[in-house]
């Protein structure tokens, strides 16, 4: 055999070998999390309360944080509150866990990823389900909005984790050519996250991954609206952590009241708030007593723009599905409709059908399009914003139909159509988080961008046209954070973008490069790049420093960034004639003068 055939032959065994392995499964533990308490719930709701009042239940306020289902407003117990004292001793534990973590490999990190992943593609009824009873969203929006965003989020770390936490490498430039240069990324140390309600599941995982990917411990706050259940997701969690040997204290839920966030920002290394505006300032006040940074994302207001070039028929499902989805109840949601006034009533006459047709009720009691309000109150408010918006000239169109009969008094609000609305209004200008479709005309692309960026806000955002190259002309003009093309929400489903707004809905960004590196000590590195080569200072420069050391320094640069080679001659040649110069080479130092 010549060596050509040895070299085809080694080369077949080894593809073939690599194809063995690729079609092989990974072997991945199996976790075994204890769901007895969360799939008995029902039967437990019967024997100790059937409907539930906020505030009341066992424990008190102040020690206790009692759970709902906001659909059917059954009492799902208690949760101790976390008190300051704790948290600061969680974050201890969680930091010395932490100094074991950083130093793992990459290996280790990517199985606990898998580990996650198994488990939630084999539990996803059980996962949406616990989500369901505490927020009160529909199985299929948990689905959209817990486990399909989830999974891609550790899909993106898998593939590109490992990839953007590497050394990157940089250009030295001219001066320092003999340098090797690069930029690492080490952990922060104790990540704190302060989370909101309306994605239990996800709320959780997506920091939690972002944070031990790169190699940090993780505490997070849930809200105290949906508590119930962060411990059964926790039990995922610390069953993955010890399937992989990591640190058990690696992550931490809590729960409580303002006292509790509070006791966290100042204990942390960062803090990420996903939240209202309001808070998000009493966040960063916090956070400035000890100079702690802070990742914030806050309220939303997005815009969506409908050309009349647009594809009706795609739109109109698009515009529902982006205001009913989590009965509205999403920070990046659409909450204004700029549609071209050429095409304003047949998308409006679209709208009002499909909304007239959708059910709105207990969604684990019976089929239901749109699930519940999940803050006590909400509904209220959303009904004065829409009785504040028709005494100032608005008009309903349409309003769903809500199916709870017999299942108790939940908390639901019909979604709502309504046209004639302007920028006067209070719901065209403050961050309804509800299933409410406001609708105005325009004339022209400039007008659209004009309306779209009158507002305090500036999270996502949406453009639809027939033409590209005019719906990206007109997202290059809006002021926000997130711009999506004959689309809506797709930026957070892909986790390779990063995730913030601008103005009052925050800065700094999650996901992507960008969020996985702000969770990262950003250390720049120097070094020789050649053998035996070292950097010293040139004579001339040497303190005292020669007479003619500014002249040797404007050679120098001249030399490395003339505009020309004969420029760049005239510069070395100078650069010579300094360093060859009497004064610099014998200089000598008597009673502070040079001789």
């Amino acid at each position: 055999m010549d060596p050509w055939q040895m070299i085809l032959a080694l080369g077949a065994v080894f593809a073939i070998w690599r194809l063995i392995l690729w079609l092989l499964p990974e072997p991945i533990p199996a976790l075994n999390v204890d769901a007895s308490d969360v799939l008995s719930v029902e039967s437990k709701q019967n024997e100790e309360n059937s409907s539930f009042v906020p505030g009341s239940g066992s424990g008190s306020q102040a020690d206790r944080v009692p759970c709902y289902d906001p659909a059917t407003m059954k009492y799902l117990g208690s949760i101790p509150v976390t008190e300051p004292n704790e948290v600061r001793e969680i974050v201890k534990r969680a930091r010395e866990a932490q100094k074991v973590w950083g130093r793992s490999g990459f290996n280790q990190r990517r199985l606990l990823l898998r580990v996650l992943l198994k488990y939630t593609l084999e539990h996803q009824e059980l996962i949406c389900r616990v989500s369901a009873k505490d927020s009160g969203k529909t199985m299929l929006d948990a689905t959209f909005g817990e486990i399909l965003t989830t999974c891609e989020k550790i899909s993106y770390l898998l593939k590109e984790g490992e990839r953007v936490l590497r050394p990157q490498y940089r250009s030295t430039g001219m001066l320092m050519i003999h340098k090797s240069a690069r930029v690492e990324y080490h952990p922060l140390g104790v990540i704190g996250a302060i989370v909101p309600w309306n994605y239990p599941f996800h709320n959780i995982f997506n920091p939690m991954l972002a944070a031990v990917f790169s190699g940090n411990a993780v505490v997070i706050k849930v809200s105290e609206h949906a508590s119930w259940s962060s411990f059964f997701y926790l039990r995922i969690i610390q069953a993955a952590l010890k399937a992989v040997g990591a640190p058990a204290d690696l992550v931490h839920v809590i729960t409580g009241y303002a006292e509790t966030g509070s006791a966290l920002v100042s204990s942390v290394d960062k803090v990420i708030f996903v939240g209202s505006t309001t808070v998000g300032r009493k966040v960063m006040e916090t956070a400035a007593k000890t100079l702690t940074p802070v990742t914030l994302e806050l309220g939303g207001k997005d815009p969506v723009i409908v050309c009349e070039d647009a594809d009706l028929s795609q739109v109109i499902h698009m515009a529902v599905r982006a205001t009913l989805q989590s009965a509205g109840q999403n920070c990046a949601g659409a909450e204004r409709f700029y549609v071209h006034e050429s095409i304003h009533d047949q998308f409006v006459k679209e709208i009002a059908k499909i909304v007239k047709s959708v059910r709105v009720g207990p969604p684990l009691e019976k089929h239901c399009d749109v699930g519940a309000i999940c803050m006590p109150d909400h509904a209220e408010k959303l009904e004065m914003l829409v009785t504040d918006a028709v005494q100032n000239g608005a008009e309903v169109v349409a309003r769903g139909t809500i199916v709870s009969a017999g299942f108790g008094t939940g908390q639901f609000f019909p979604p709502t159509v309504l046209i004639n609305v302007n920028h006067s209004m209070r719901l065209m200008q403050e961050e309804i988080f509800g299933p409410i479709l406001n609708i105005m005309k325009f004339k022209t692309d400039e007008e659209a961008v004009k309306l779209a960026n009158d507002s305090s806000f500036g999270l996502g955002s949406s453009v639809f046209s027939g033409s590209k190259k005019r719906a990206n002309a007109i997202a290059s003009k809006l002021y926000c954070g997130m711009a999506s093309i004959n689309d809506f929400g797709t930026n957070y489903l892909c986790q390779s973008l990063p995730f913030g707004g601008v103005k009052e809905s925050g800065f700094g960004r999650f996901a992507g490069e960008e969020g996985l590196r702000a969770l990262c000590v950003v250390k720049a590195v120097c070094e020789d790049r050649i053998p035996f080569v070292k950097t010293s200072v040139p004579k001339p420069l040497q303190y005292p420093v020669a007479d003619n050391a500014f002249q040797f320094q404007e050679s120098l640069i001249r030399m490395l960034y003339g505009l020309s080679w004969t420029a760049k001659l005239n510069g070395l040649v100078d650069l010579v004639k300094s360093m060859s110069s009497k004064k610099v080479a014998g200089q000598e130092h008597s009673n502070g003068k040079v001789e």
